[in-house]
């Protein structure tokens, strides 16, 4: 299978002279890129191109300031996030297992950079929650795409967090007589990324890794994306069924157990709360809750 991109990891981020680049980091597989962010320590390999998937290095390196998101809204098409795909999350929610993977969307405004607050509006705030994924990043337009030719249009993954707004999600006096999950789940900077694009070339269909949230340092997501239902390759093939992916286009691909929902009682998050989205081979995002 052949590489859509000509670097292993990308990252977006704030260089020492206050422009805004990318780059490859310079590290290992098992290096933790925030940590070196937030140490001042982290250099990386310039990359340019006329977007995200076509760049190349320059042969210039640089020194990270601020590491940021590895996409901005203006590189997203659309976010289209898979429901219950989980296993365990599936029981928790009291659930059947699905035949087929449930869809709904965020728009573009919910992406947002690591280390940034997530503000979240007064209706979003008494049923606040969280949800630790991974995140399909398509590097190629697509439609009816067999799973065997899936990761041709993929560029890579990014570790994420599916910020959710429970009683709009579930609610019948808020959310109507089905529960509905776009409106709940895509105020601006409802998703974060981060720390970096990892490719195909390293991760190949990401199964197997490890995936771990924490909130305020609490482990409460310890799972292996071998538990989802319907893997990388399925999600591509089914939801480019009839529909255009087109390059920029995220895929979360769903939460494990537990989430705050799935606690009891609940446990919701508070203002200043901080969520650490963490899995092997990509990194951890990390951002705080910001009560509006």
């Amino acid at each position: 299978m052949a590489s859509l991109t000509k670097w292993d990891r990308l990252i977006r981020y704030v260089s020492k002279d206050g422009s805004i680049k990318h780059g490859e980091p310079i590290v290992d597989g098992k290096a933790d890129i925030d940590d070196l962010a937030q140490k001042g320590s982290l250099k990386v390999k310039v990359l340019e191109g006329s977007d995200f998937v076509s760049m190349a290095p320059t042969g210039q390196e640089d020194e990270v300031k601020e590491l940021l998101g590895p996409l901005a809204p203006k590189d997203v098409a659309v976010i289209r996030c898979t429901g219950l795909n989980y296993k365990t999350h599936i029981l928790e929610t009291g659930f059947d297992l699905p035949v087929n993977p449930t869809l709904f969307f965020k728009t573009s405004q919910a992406v947002a950079d690591t280390r940034k607050p997530t503000p979240i509006p007064k209706l979003g705030q008494p049923q606040c929650d969280y949800e630790g994924e991974l995140t399909i990043v398509i590097g190629k337009d697509c439609k009816n795409v067999s799973e065997d030719q899936a990761l041709e249009y993929v560029a890579g993954y990014v570790s994420s967090n599916d910020v959710s707004c429970r009683d709009w999600q579930m609610e019948k006096d808020k959310a109507g007589m089905m529960p509905q999950w776009s409106f709940s789940k895509t105020f601006d900077k409802y998703a974060p990324l981060g720390p970096a694009i990892v490719s195909t070339k390293v991760l190949g269909d990401a199964g197997g890794l490890a995936m771990k949230t924490y909130v305020n340092g609490e482990l409460r997501q310890d799972t292996n994306t071998s538990d989802l239902c319907f893997g990388v390759k399925k999600l591509v093939s089914f939801f480019s069924t009839g529909q255009t992916l087109e390059k920029g286009t995220l895929i979360m691909t769903g939460t494990p157990g537990g989430v705050g929902f799935g606690m009891k009682p609940p446990k919701w998050l508070k203002d200043g709360d901080e969520v650490v989205v963490e899995i092997e081979g990509i990194g951890k995002v990390v951002n705080k809750m910001q009560f509006e």
